[in-house]
């Protein structure tokens, strides 16, 4: 495809003008919004009035005259629509990590009369899923929490009647495979198991159905296709058919049904807000509710339609370069098998990602030796994915990877 072609594909984009709406650096191409989203101009605009007017004039006031206190209601109720879910059924608070340790803590007291306490997931599940249902385990001791990893391919398989939770991300991190959570969550129920999905890699940009898919309780973060900032607070999702019946570790005010009465004895509330702990970080949250605005008319059909065309565009660039003996693509071949990103192995992966960000190509390394190339179609463009190609191939065919300066490796995120 030449460099005419794909001006038009940006021309013709029903998503152009979204783009305008972020604040990107020149001269960047930024293909690493599957780990941390670009800042959308109207959160700048909205930290600022948080910041200066409403915490700097109006102070403590603020916690009403404002609405503080229901922020994280709001922005809750901003991301159902997202991720397929009703208002009421979703609330914005804490991180991943904090958000999956309650509700396997809550699933597990909830299978525990049905004599079961076997938590599956896959081996090549995001890290800190693992770590938190193996820490679970170690608090609870394996009669009660008994950890399962299996090959991912394996998990469907693996559900039976000894399961009493499924853990699993929808979009793995590493290769950008897209799992069934439909088929996941048939299996699960048909065996009397809970499921709980991870949306961090699928939220903001792909069409999500948990309400059909039956889904019992998600977690996802806001900082990466949402574009809420780095660390910008996670949000849990509870099925309203088990809202009221489970019950969350982290008893605190926040959760309680009527917080400010400061009784000494805890009594959960009812709805989805039992899953908050402590007081919500308000300028955080604030700036995701500003970015969940770009949202709110958006057909998610649209953004998955372009994500997949600039996914396959990348793709087939890097073929016409010469680049796919080079580069061993881990992503599936078949692009509704994926989320939105391309991965490969390649031996020299850290050097070639440090040769890309020093041109201004924006990429993502994995241990031990993948890149990733994820693709935010809200703002990236066809062009983006043109002139990233053209540099990739650049720095491979002059082994500009091999450089001294890119072999110091440092903490990537």
């Amino acid at each position: 495809m030449k460099l005419d072609e794909i001006k038009t594909l940006d021309k013709q984009d029903p998503l152009q003008s979204y783009r305008e709406q972020f604040s990107l650096p020149k001269n960047t191409i930024y293909l690493d919004g599957n780990s941390l989203g670009a800042l959308p101009t109207r959160v700048k605009q909205r930290v600022k009035a948080v910041t200066e007017q409403q915490w700097g004039e109006d102070l403590i006031s603020s916690w009403n005259t404002h609405d503080w206190v229901s922020l994280p209601q709001q922005v809750g109720d901003k991301i159902a629509p997202v991720i397929g879910a009703n208002p009421g059924d979703v609330i914005c608070c804490d991180s991943i990590s904090v958000n999956l340790f309650k509700l396997l803590s809550a699933a597990v007291q909830f299978n525990a009369s049905r004599q079961r306490n076997k938590i599956i997931s896959s081996s090549d599940n995001f890290p800190t899923d693992l770590y938190i249902a193996q820490g679970l385990q170690g608090l609870l001791g394996s009669e009660k929490c008994h950890f399962v990893n299996v090959e991912e391919e394996q998990l469907l398989n693996q559900i039976d009647d000894s399961v009493a939770i499924v853990l699993v991300t929808e979009v793995n991190f590493r290769s950008g495979k897209r799992l069934d959570i439909a088929a996941l969550t048939r299996k699960a129920h048909q065996h009397g198991a809970l499921i709980v999905v991870d949306l961090a890699h699928s939220a903001g940009v792909m069409p999500i159905h948990l309400n059909d898919w039956q889904v019992d309780m998600a977690v996802g973060c806001t900082y990466k296709y949402l574009n809420g900032g780095p660390g910008a607070p996670a949000f849990v999702y509870v099925n309203r058919a088990l809202q009221g019946r489970l019950q969350q570790p982290i008893a605190g005010w926040f959760g309680h049904r009527s917080p400010f009465e400061f009784s000494p004895h805890y009594a959960a509330d009812t709805g989805i807000k039992q899953f908050l702990a402590g007081t919500p970080s308000v300028i955080s949250m604030a700036a995701v509710d500003a970015a969940l605005e770009l949202f709110a008319d958006l057909d998610l059909q649209s953004v998955r339609t372009k994500s997949l065309q600039l996914g396959s565009l990348f793709d087939e660039l890097i073929e016409q370069h010469g680049l796919q003996d080079k580069l061993q693509r881990l992503s599936p071949t078949e692009p509704e098998q994926r989320g939105s990103q391309l991965s490969y192995a390649f031996d020299y992966a850290y050097e070639l990602c440090q040769a890309l960000i020093d041109r201004g190509v924006i990429a993502d390394f994995r241990a031990p030796n993948y890149i990733r190339f994820g693709f935010a179609p809200l703002y990236n463009s066809f062009a983006d994915i043109w002139h990233a190609v053209q540099a990739i191939n650049d720095v491979i065919a002059s082994e500009a990877y091999k450089e001294p300066r890119w072999s110091k490796r440092q903490a990537v995120t």
